[in-house]
């Protein structure tokens, strides 16, 4: 029953996930003025689009969170879960992480997470992970963007919090998902080995990944 509520919740969630992630531009001119975009797309009562594969999306993320969490991660897991998703959407249309979703899901989160009892683990996660995606933008930063590098804050807080094996299934599980993404494309032909690909949805998957298998 809690599961079958809050997958409503979640397709609830999506039907304003989907207008708030179409006010960002892969090329703002004003960060600020898409920032109050977003602000006012969130509080339209928007209807769902059909077909509604953003609202059916979040719906199956936030059930496979409810399946998983034990009950003191559920908000916490939830809530990052949703913006885990409008993330990625954003991600996948404009190739841009904005901070003013990022950032802010990832201090919502550890508060969220001080009922665990493990938000310092998950604080230490949220620092090593992005340490190591810091390190691999600044060695190669044509592949990686600095948005990444700071959604790994979000992913290892997360992931942090619930041991040590799923910060390592969602570090290296968002690692394996890009590359085998990337690999695909490559094979049929569709980019080389300079095109850009959209990260944040693969080193989200891992971290959804994580929360299921442990």
């Amino acid at each position: 029953m809690t599961i079958a509520l809050l997958a409503l919740l979640g397709f609830v969630a999506g039907v304003y996930l989907r207008p708030v992630a179409a006010a960002f531009e892969a090329d703002p001119a004003d960060t600020r003025a898409e920032a109050r975009r977003a602000a006012r797309a969130a509080l339209v009562a928007p209807v769902p689009a059909w077909p509604p594969l953003v609202e059916l999306g979040t719906a199956a993320v936030v059930a496979l969170i409810a399946w998983r969490a034990a009950e003191p991660y559920l908000l916490a897991l939830v809530f990052a879960g949703i913006a885990g998703t409008l993330l990625a959407l954003i991600d996948w249309r404009t190739y841009r992480l904005p901070d003013v979703i990022t950032l802010p899901a990832a201090a919502i989160t550890a508060l969220l997470l001080i009922p665990t009892g493990q938000v310092v683990a998950g604080l230490i996660g949220a620092a090593a992970l992005a340490a190591f995606y810091g390190v691999l933008w600044f060695v190669r930063p044509e592949a990686m963007g600095l948005g990444d590098v700071k959604l790994a804050l979000l992913i290892g807080l997360v992931a942090g919090s619930l041991g040590w094996q799923a910060w390592m299934i969602a570090g290296v599980g968002g690692q394996v998902l890009g590359a085998l993404y990337g690999i695909g494309l490559m094979v049929v032909k569709k980019r080389d080995k300079k095109t850009d690909i959209p990260f944040g949805p693969f080193m989200l998957l891992g971290a959804l990944g994580a929360i299921c298998l442990t």
